[in-house]
């Protein structure tokens, strides 16, 4: 057999003499932005061998180009340009197009990153958890445990509550919140989960999301001489506005939306500052009522309603669960629609 180079086409030998040029002008990159820069080269390599099959149009062409590429950059640049990963790179080109994009995430998200969003199904799903592990400085692991807890399914159904008129941005809330990290008994009261919270309360924002700052337990609001408690007040500092948060041990009653709704009023009277917008309410209940929060309409009122679990199910059972929830929520939506 001769050798692999002399058996490139010209127009493979051009392409791989582009390539080579790409990873050595990456690699003159400055130390401190060579993740960015590794991920940014990937992503030119992915989107430049996809131009050359496109252009090409023949679907034979496309099999045999990317083994006799990758066998040549693996042997000049090692192995970060095996054919697996080098695949990696075009389905990475292919699904994420907007360039700037990935600029912009390289610069918190390295290759592994990326590679554990490339199975995920929508590149909606793909950029809510690349948004996510960015502004929490998520590592690997986390980035595994957010997909494998369906965060962006949790935040859609949450979003089934919203409209966009309302003062709620989508993506806001989740439902449910899973809370098994608190190490909650079976039995419990209502002030061992706020105990609980306020033990694990890194714990507990991580699971509310990026932008919550922790305010003040049991807010205590004089209201006709008499005093009223809200259990935990948070700040948002992206939506510049309070959230309150109430804790229900048992179902979703109708009678809660009132209540928030007089905690929200006193907030926004007396503890919004100057420059900040109306304070949102979160109600988490062991159990939701889900009719009866779509009749309420509570997003008027800037309020959502999420359940939380304190034990999480097995796998099979968590996804068939979660999937269960976010179908009833789609059905919720295209109702609104046609009212």
């Amino acid at each position: 057999m001769g050798d692999k180079t002399n058996s490139l086409t010209i127009t493979e030998t051009d392409l791989l003499h582009e390539l080579s040029q790409l990873i050595e002008q990456s690699k003159n990159q400055v130390a401190v932005q060579a993740n960015s820069a590794v991920t940014v080269l990937f992503w030119q390599v992915g989107n430049r061998i996809n131009q050359n099959i496109l252009q090409n149009k023949r679907a034979e062409y496309g099999k045999q180009i990317v083994p006799t590429v990758s066998a040549q950059l693996e042997k000049k640049y090692g192995r970060n340009f095996t054919e697996k990963n080098v695949r990696r790179m075009l389905r990475f080109a292919e699904q994420f197009a907007d360039f700037q994009i990935v600029v912009t995430l390289s610069r918190q998200l390295s290759w592994s990153h990326f590679v554990e969003l490339l199975p995920l199904k929508t590149i909606e799903s793909k950029l809510f958890y690349a948004q996510n592990a960015s502004n929490n400085l998520f590592g690997i692991r986390e980035l595994r445990r957010q997909i494998a807890l369906k965060g962006y399914k949790r935040a859609s159904i949450a979003d089934a509550q919203i409209v966009e008129s309302t003062q709620i941005p989508f993506n806001t809330f989740k439902d449910p919140y899973i809370l098994d990290l608190l190490g909650l008994q079976n039995t419990y009261l209502e002030k061992d989960l706020e105990d609980a919270i306020l033990r694990e309360l890194e714990t507990f924002i991580l699971e509310l999301g990026k932008g919550f700052a922790f305010v003040e337990r049991q807010k205590r609001m004089i209201i006709d001489g008499e005093d009223f408690y809200l259990d935990l007040l948070f700040y948002h500092r992206k939506l510049k506005r309070l959230v309150a948060v109430e804790l229900k041990l048992g179902r979703f009653q109708a009678k809660h939306k009132g209540q928030m709704e007089l905690y929200l009023k006193w907030l926004d009277k007396y503890e919004k500052q100057e420059g900040e917008n109306t304070p949102i309410g979160l109600i988490l209940c062991a159990e939701s009522s889900r009719e009866q929060i779509e009749l309420l309409e509570m997003h008027r009122d800037g309020i959502v309603v999420a359940e939380y679990w304190t034990d999480l199910p097995p796998k099979k059972q968590f996804e068939e669960k979660i999937h269960l929830l976010l179908a009833e929520a789609k059905e919720r939506i295209e109702r609104k629609k046609l009212l």
